[in-house]
């Protein structure tokens, strides 16, 4: 069985990167196909000997860095990628990986971290985020842009055999945007063995937020938190598009630092001695909310979609964090109150304990059970 593992693009090392890491663990034989592959040579090496083909858009000009101002050909770099030779192809697609073109003869099976965020449900957020294109001329040309995209994300829809995705929320979507059904299978946290091996240490003065720094993480509405109660420090992990701009809104108050880009040996240190993790997005899975709790430190969280699945609630028998249930400082600030006044009901061995739900040999052992299952059913209809 001849296998090829089909992603978007490959740009930077986070959670969508990290799963593809533990596919490919799956299946080491498998040849591997991107729209772009811009790694540093210290990333690289994550892929070992793995063979990597790119599509005629990693040859454009500024494409490695600037891979975004080519989303619209995308999907026609991924339906040209010749795949003939496989027998089964599996697309880890956050965009258009699972428009890729198959015979009737080669199974398809796609896992799904999210439906096109911001060509659905989240249109109006990233408009409303990004320069403010929402009632501009720019943001006419945006909206039919993402118009075009979400065409083209709907044909998909029966290019995939099989769909596996990473949380029952994206299964929602799933089943809304496309009317398809998929199978979850949470996805890794690779370092939760060593955290839970480590000694409990002693607790910061500060709390902490962690992610890629783009419009939809919602980063800007944590610093805005502390602005407005300068008694409380905030650090927050994390490079991206908006770091500029998120250092203009922190004011240089002394209690808020970004670190920028750091090694996973300091983003460790930094969470494991924090008062808990503060994160804001609405998310279709969240792994960095599972690595703080690997790490001992309880999440305080905007309670909606993924982080419903990942965090247990203070109302439970053993929670690991608490909810908040408006996307705004002033209600970041409440459950700060009122995680301050319930501290001790948080312990970091609990939150260690719910972190091994999501371990990486668990994903390796359900993923490739999973895979092995639908071959199996895929030659039997073959047969009849």
């Amino acid at each position: 069985m001849k296998v090829a593992i089909v992603t978007d693009w490959i740009a930077f090392i986070g959670g969508a990167e990290k799963t593809l890491l533990e596919i490919l663990k799956c299946f080491p034989d498998a040849d591997l196909y991107a729209t772009i592959f811009s790694l540093d040579s210290e990333d690289q090496k994550l892929f070992g000997k793995t063979k990597i083909y790119t599509t005629f858009i990693q040859k454009l000009p500024f494409a490695k860095k600037k891979f975004e101002y080519y989303l619209p050909l995308m999907p026609l770099a991924i339906e040209q990628t010749n795949l003939d030779k496989y027998d089964l192809i599996i697309s880890s697609s956050f965009a258009f990986a699972k428009n890729v073109i198959t015979a009737p003869e080669q199974l398809h099976i796609s896992y799904v971290h999210s439906p096109i965020r911001y060509a659905w449900d989240m249109q109006n957020v990233y408009l409303a985020n990004s320069h403010n294109m929402s009632s501009t001329i720019r943001g006419f040309f945006a909206r039919l842009g993402l118009h075009y995209l979400r065409f083209c994300d709907l044909r998909s829809v029966n290019s995939v055999d099989n769909w596996l995705c990473n949380s029952n929320y994206v299964n929602s979507r799933i089943n809304k945007y496309y009317n398809r059904n998929a199978q979850v299978i949470y996805p890794p946290v690779d370092f939760v063995e060593q955290s839970l091996s480590s000694s409990n240490q002693i607790k910061g003065k500060y709390y902490v937020t962690c992610s890629r720094l783009v419009e939809y993480k919602r980063v800007d509405l944590i610093i805005k938190a502390f602005n407005l109660n300068q008694n409380r420090k905030l650090i927050v992990i994390g490079d991206g598009p908006m770091n500029k701009k998120l250092r203009s809104i922190a004011k240089k108050n002394k209690n808020i630092m970004l670190t920028g880009k750091i090694d996973d040996t300091q983003k460790h240190q930094i969470i494991a001695n924090a008062e808990a993790f503060i994160y804001a997005a609405k998310e279709d899975f969240g792994i960095c909310m599972v690595e703080a709790q690997a790490l001992g430190v309880p999440v305080i969280a905007y309670g909606i979609a993924g982080a419903l699945e990942i965090v247990v609630g203070i109302e439970e028998e053993a929670p690991t964090g608490l909810f908040f249930y408006q996307q705004t400082p002033e209600a970041i600030l409440e459950a700060i109150d009122y995680f301050e006044q319930k501290k001790e009901k948080f312990v970091s061995a609990v939150c260690r304990l719910n972190a091994t739900r999501f371990s990486a040999e668990r994903f390796r052992r359900e993923f490739k059970e999973s895979i092995e299952n639908l071959w199996k059913n895929f030659l039997h209809t073959r047969k009849i």
